[in-house]
């Protein structure tokens, strides 16, 4: 039998932790490390109803993209559905484990695998659109600290020919199984360079223009970005922050299958994106 200690010491090195930001709540948060799992679960944020799907399914670890516990709590009651889903998980002896940031800035995380989705090429992960604290460019060259692996915030590449912003838009739909999307720019400039941060990452527009990227994929921005990015040149498509980080999630739960052999792993099935679109 697996136990929790083995399985987060696999996650802290797919995706370690001291990537996370510095604001972030990363790691396991709740669980003992000497407990067995032999069922897990993922899913891109931790709510009561995906509680319930993982305690009805018998599951001993949650692995939650976005963390619990995120501010201060100074007090865990069932006079919230925050405190209950808590208190019901505790009950059940089931670890929560939160990867985040750290997970977004893997070498092989959210951000590369939402690069490899749009099918880009030249994806370097020695060259994040931002680099990690400690891992520096000087002369573009990559400055790297012993024993870590050269990693950051977002990824860019090169789609296989270039394409206008309006085939481009359809490209990400398809990739991503939306049915629609935001976009900044004009439907008939040209794209060839890309950069993907998955989540809400507009911050990073002045850095993707550096490394000569024609669009910023991200999940969603606010308005004054929207402006910043019109003004400035760079297309921004807002493909929604769900869409953009799930899919990774789901591919999560098959690695841990793979990785230990007597491990039952699945995405949750009840999850859904909370932003609806209206089709009327």
């Amino acid at each position: 039998m697996t136990r929790l200690s083995e399985i987060v010491e696999f996650l802290e090195a797919f995706a370690p932790l001291d990537l996370a930001e510095d604001w972030d709540n990363v790691g396991l948060l709740v669980g003992d490390l000497d407990d067995e799992v032999s069922r897990a679960m993922t899913c891109l944020t931790l709510t009561p109803d995906v509680a319930e799907e993982a305690i009805s399914r018998g599951v001993q670890l949650i692995v939650s993209h976005h963390p619990i516990l995120f501010r201060g709590v100074q007090r865990i009651t069932s006079e919230t559905s925050e405190g209950r889903m808590l208190l019901n998980l505790l009950a059940a002896r089931v670890a929560v484990f939160s990867p985040h940031t750290a997970f977004d800035s893997a070498a092989d995380g959210i951000n590369r695998k939402l690069a490899e989705s749009l099918g880009l090429t030249n994806i370097d992960a020695l060259r994040p659109i931002v680099p990690a604290e400690g891992h520096a460019i000087e002369d573009g060259l990559r400055v790297v600290p012993s024993g870590h692996t050269p990693v950051g915030s977002g990824r860019f590449g090169q789609l296989p020919h270039p394409m206008s912003l309006a085939e481009f838009n359809d490209r990400v739909k398809a990739a991503l199984g939306i049915p629609y999307l935001q976009y900044v720019g004009a439907e008939t400039k040209t794209i060839n360079h890309v950069a993907v941060a998955c989540g809400s990452a507009a911050e990073f527009l002045p850095d993707a223009q550096r490394h000569g990227c024609d669009v910023l994929v991200t999940g969603e921005a606010r308005f004054h970005a929207c402006l910043k990015a019109r003004t400035s040149g760079i297309a921004m498509v807002l493909a929604g922050h769900f869409a953009t980080e799930r899919p990774a999630v789901e591919q999560l739960a098959d690695r841990l299958s793979s990785q230990f052999a007597d491990l039952n792993c699945c995405a949750s099935e009840v999850e859904r994106d909370p932003v609806q679109w209206s089709l009327s």
